[in-house]
């Protein structure tokens, strides 16, 4: 009696134990449905952007992408067929001659309209699907009669554009990661945005209905030019240059991201691409041009320390403390600005070819910053001289980056 009653008890124990599990389970994956649809609730597909839940590609604001989506579709229904087809004629015949039910193998001829119609047939379909297909990829590559040209250039972590032909040329700006956003990342409890780590400080402009080339490079490593409403998306590779074309059918902010992997920052390299009408795109060209004669500052010109610290603050802000920290203690591989040898150095030298060359080492690591101006460049380096407990008093005057570039 006392082991049957011990085994009763454990049992019932184990018994409780495992309804008790089933009961956590339970609440756990309520909850986690409860998150996930509070979650979804809080944020909106975003027009031109990923939607919430979404499954098929984006709705297309070009010809070639409504091309892509076609054949998408109908490359699946080919495919769907032959699978249907293939697999119902192999079961409908394992069912029905199968050993159980009295049938037995036999060999069969092979007659001349067996072998041809197993060749012949798989021909035309491939050739059925080919036809479409290179016709699409074919307009993608076709770059010429452009309207504007703008060349691309992917760099850790950021894209810098240049308009090279049509209107607007000579325009050139850093596309960047809104630092809020950045900071949002950084805390992991992110705000519910519709376009989280997608807004950047200065979108790429184009007018409706032109032919848009883009041109791609990179500085560092491989990045990649993606935005999936126009049906573009090109590799990024230093030292060659490659190209694709869109022509947006509707205005609009119409969103992307780097899709090559290339480095700790790859999920932080965003691209907005802003269709306007032709006469806001006037206009915008008109402010643009404006804002950079006003910024183009000259090289030669002497800087006062407040001058340099103030206009480096913002410098910094935008390109640096993503990595390095807004107070300049690194985290990580990355070095601390704050009390760094390099930094507080007399001799600028070593500082000034860090900035425009980077670092490429097995301790260290940092990409160049060439493309910003000798102005950019001193200011930065004066700010995180003068920074946090670096007060050295030192200031770098931009015509010794200037010096240095040449």
């Amino acid at each position: 009696m006392m082991k049957h009653s011990g085994q009763t008890r454990r049992r019932h124990g184990v018994g409780a134990w495992r309804g008790a599990k089933d009961a956590v389970g339970a609440a756990l994956l309520g909850l986690g449905v409860w998150v996930s649809n509070a979650a979804h609730a809080a944020v909106n597909d975003l027009p031109g952007g990923p939607a919430v839940n979404q499954l098929n590609f984006h709705p297309p604001a070009t010809r070639i992408a409504e091309e892509q989506h076609w054949l998408h579709w109908f490359m699946l229904a080919i495919c769907s067929i032959i699978f249907v087809v293939v697999f119902g004629v192999m079961f409908y015949s394992i069912v029905k001659h199968r050993k159980s039910v009295g049938h037995k193998s036999q060999e069969l001829p092979e007659p001349i309209w067996v072998e041809l119609g197993w060749t012949i047939v798989p021909l035309l379909i491939v050739i059925g699907m080919a036809l479409p297909a290179t016709k699409v990829l074919v307009a993608q590559k076709d770059t010429t009669n452009s309207d504007l040209t703008i060349k691309a250039v992917g760099m850790q972590w950021k894209w810098g554009y240049e308009y090279l032909k049509g209107e607007g040329e000579g325009i050139q700006f850093l596309s960047t990661l809104d630092p809020k956003h950045r900071v949002m990342s950084d805390s992991g409890k992110p705000e519910a945005v519709d376009d989280y780590l997608l807004k950047v400080d200065n979108p790429l402009v184009v007018p409706v209905g032109k032919k848009i080339r883009i041109i791609t490079t990179a500085n560092d490593v491989i990045h990649a030019w993606m935005v999936p409403a126009f049906g573009v998306k090109q590799d990024a590779i230093p030292g060659f240059v490659r190209d694709t074309w869109f022509r947006a059918e509707k205005t609009g902010d119409f969103y992307g991201q780097c899709a090559e992997l290339c480095g700790k920052e790859h999920a932080y390299m965003p691209i907005h691409v802003r269709v306007v009408t032709q006469e806001e795109y006037t206009k915008w060209v008109d402010d643009r041009k404006k804002a950079m004669a006003a910024l183009a500052d000259d090289p030669n010109k002497e800087w006062t320390l407040a001058e340099l610290v103030k206009r480096g603050e913002s410098v910094y802000a935008a390109n640096c403390a993503a990595c390095h920290q807004a107070s300049g203690k690194g985290a990580g591989p990355i070095k601390p600005l704050d009390g760094s040898a390099i930094v507080m150095a007399t001799d600028h030298a070593q500082l000034i070819q860090v900035m425009l060359n980077g670092v490429n080492g097995a301790a260290a690591q940092m990409p160049a910053w060439k493309q910003l101006s000798d102005v950019e460049l001193a200011a930065v380096m004066t700010y995180a001289k003068n920074s946090w407990s670096n007060n050295s008093g030192q200031v770098v005057q931009p015509k010794e980056v200037l010096a240095a570039r040449q």
